[in-house]
């Protein structure tokens, strides 16, 4: 017998919404040990998934390197230092504050790889070890809505208690 999505899948999951703002999903993050939630509307329909480095990047600067103007009126554009900031000294509370209210609409990523609930584990190997590094976790759907979850230790779980039996 051959295991399908079905087999390997969670099916109590812990969602957001893409209303929910990011101080709720930091909640979530603290409450449970997850590394990203699918994000679902009203009709439990996946539209996104939202991680934790989704979040992380809210407080990255592109580059940690900052250029502070100098000089006085009228020279203010004319002269620049680049200042580097060690990571330990950001002020991440000001960030979260800037983004605190913002919708995880705004920040999760709306391309969301799925599987139903009858593919083959194949497939969601496939998923899990394909060339998305960023794929830990993978939303099982059926007719769009969403029915379980399957994390990478879901199927190494299985394996190893098929190799037991």
């Amino acid at each position: 017998m051959s295991l399908t999505a079905r087999d390997l899948m969670e099916p109590d999951v812990k969602t957001v919404s893409p209303d929910d703002d990011v101080a709720a999903v930091f909640k979530r993050f603290a409450r449970y040990a997850f590394s990203g939630f699918p994000v679902v509307d009203d009709d439990e329909r996946v539209v996104g998934i939202v991680t934790e480095s989704d979040l992380v990047d809210l407080f990255e600067p592109d580059d940690e390197t900052l250029w502070i103007p100098i000089g006085l009126p009228p020279f203010v554009d004319t002269l620049s230092y680049q200042v580097k900031r060690p990571w330990a000294d950001l002020d991440l509370g000001v960030d979260l504050i800037r983004n605190a209210d913002r919708p995880i609409s705004e920040v999760m990523s709306a391309d969301v790889a799925t599987v139903t609930p009858d593919a083959s584990v194949d497939d969601v190997l496939d998923l899990l070890v394909g060339d998305d590094p960023d794929i830990n976790r993978v939303p099982v759907v059926d007719d769009g809505r969403i029915v379980g979850i399957i994390a990478r230790q879901d199927v190494i779980r299985a394996f190893r208690d098929k190799r037991l039996e």
